[in-house]
């Protein structure tokens, strides 16, 4: 297996958060993928694929192999010990948006029971959920953790490329915009909010603009408050960096939330990781850019 060294993307996560969404994305980037591998022939089937040609391969597991869940982070080590590059990804949503989305498509959650409370499908499926959410608390812990509640397929697609596509690097930053309206992303880190800092909403050739706009960032470049944010939330992370490090963080997401999540906090996201770019491999997200508030996905 040294000899035809691979990259392996582990997928996990909540049922109905995206799975086969992000599986289908690395397919399109030319990974070879597997949904639904029983973790027992994990380690068996990286042994075929060491003689391929690809080289990348891309696993699904969840809670459809709930027995063998414990299996895997042994196995992981086993494999990062024979040379195999593994990034792992745990695919995350709200209780009430998997509930929803599972309601939308009206299919059974794969921990349900036959004998669940009668006549209270929602309560039985809320259940299942916290159920799953408990069996995969380990897995979470040790991966690169997105939530899906407030974005689109689209956009998890995009997420999912952007993380295959970065360097390898001990420790990577991932700031990521986001609306206060539409609630805290929950794979946040770190959350700062923004929402005392003045705000270009309130200047009607500035409205329609966003974060990324050069009038826009004009704007707020020229406001005390907004460099000396920008300069606080620098040097709080620039502080904490060396001990991320030392907690062996692969990923530390750094949330940045207005009210809209269109101007102050994208501009700042922006600002933030051109700062730490030279220093750090550095992800850049903007949940409400391109969100919408009709899901388009499936359970």
């Amino acid at each position: 297996m040294a000899e035809h060294k691979l990259e392996l993307v582990l997928i996990t996560g909540m049922s109905g958060s995206g799975k086969s969404i992000a599986l289908h994305a690395l397919e399109d980037a030319g990974y070879y993928c597997v949904d639904n591998l029983p973790p027992p022939l994990l380690l068996d089937f990286i042994a075929l694929q060491s003689g391929e040609q690809s080289g990348r391969v891309a696993i699904a597991m969840d809670v459809r192999s709930a027995k063998g869940l414990p299996l895997i982070p042994g196995q992981l080590d086993k494999l990062r010990a024979k040379g195999i590059g593994i990034k792992t990804l745990f695919l995350d949503a709200t209780t009430d948006t998997l509930v929803r989305r599972y309601s939308e498509t009206r299919r059974k959650h794969p921990l349900s029971q036959a004998d669940t409370l009668p006549g209270d499908e929602r309560r039985a499926l809320a259940d299942a959920i916290e159920l799953e959410r408990s069996l995969l608390a380990d897995m979470r812990a040790q991966s690169y953790v997105i939530d899906s509640s407030m974005i689109r397929a689209a956009q998890l697609q995009g997420y999912v490329k952007s993380l295959i596509t970065a360097p390898e690097a001990q420790l990577t930053l991932v700031f990521q915009s986001f609306s206060f309206k539409r609630g805290v992303p929950s794979d946040a880190d770190f959350v700062f909010d923004v929402r005392m800092l003045p705000n270009p909403h309130y200047e009607a050739h500035l409205r329609v603009l966003t974060g990324r706009d050069a009038p826009v960032a004009e704007f707020l470049r020229a406001q005390p408050e907004v460099v000396l944010m920008e300069q606080q939330i620098s040097s709080f992370l620039d502080g904490w960096m060396g001990a991320l490090v030392l907690d062996h963080r692969s990923y530390v997401t750094v949330a940045i939330g207005c009210t809209g999540g269109q101007h102050r906090s994208v501009y700042l996201v922006e600002q933030l990781a051109r700062h730490f770019a030279p220093h750090w491999v550095t992800l850049k997200r903007h949940r409400e850019l391109q969100s919408d508030s009709e899901s388009d996905f499936s359970a």
